[in-house]
């Protein structure tokens, strides 16, 4: 089979991580593969901030916690995972969700290449503007102008991944 399409057809969301930090030669492989990704109109309007802190990325996932209402019980913590990249753009352009979704194939499809494992993280889009959210964002170099319509957790697996369930037929063609 093809690798590339052999990479498509095998990664999985992971949701238990290791606290291993991918290497640094790794990390930048994946983010150069995420800086290529297309966007509208060639226009690169995005930041990648990469968070390596374990205790910021917990005290990003407590502020979202918060600001999503969950019960003090429930467990948030972007799965564990030793890294995250935010990805942001400025408020009011108006392609950031459909360029976002490119960068993060890009970011999961050259992370899993070299044994990474990912899960797209979704809460930021609707927590990015909440006061305590905002707060830590500011303190990440992610002001007030930008928008995160997605989040990349990244590290390696924790357990086995199961293997992806069988597909529903989606697929019709019109000649």
């Amino acid at each position: 089979m093809n690798e590339v399409i052999g990479n498509i057809l095998t990664r999985r969301s992971c949701r238990n991580f290791t606290a291993e930090v991918p290497a640094d030669e790794d990390l930048a492989l994946v983010l150069k593969a995420a800086e290529y990704a297309p966007t509208a109109r060639g226009s690169q309007d995005r930041m990648l901030t990469v968070v390596l802190n374990k205790e910021k990325i917990l005290a990003l996932a407590a502020a979202v916690k918060k600001a999503l209402h969950m019960p003090e019980n429930a467990v948030y913590n972007f799965y564990g995972a030793p890294v995250i990249v935010i990805i942001s753009n400025e408020r009011g352009y108006g392609h950031a969700f459909q360029d976002a979704g490119a960068i993060m194939e890009n970011t999961m499809l050259a992370a899993h290449s070299l044994g990474i494992s990912s899960c797209w993280i979704n809460q930021l889009c609707d927590t990015c503007d909440d006061p305590g959210v905002r707060a830590i964002l500011d303190s990440f170099g992610i002001g007030h102008d930008r928008i995160v319509p997605a989040v990349a957790a990244l590290g390696y697996a924790g357990s086995a991944i199961a293997k992806a369930a069988p597909r529903k037929e989606s697929v019709s063609y019109v000649r």
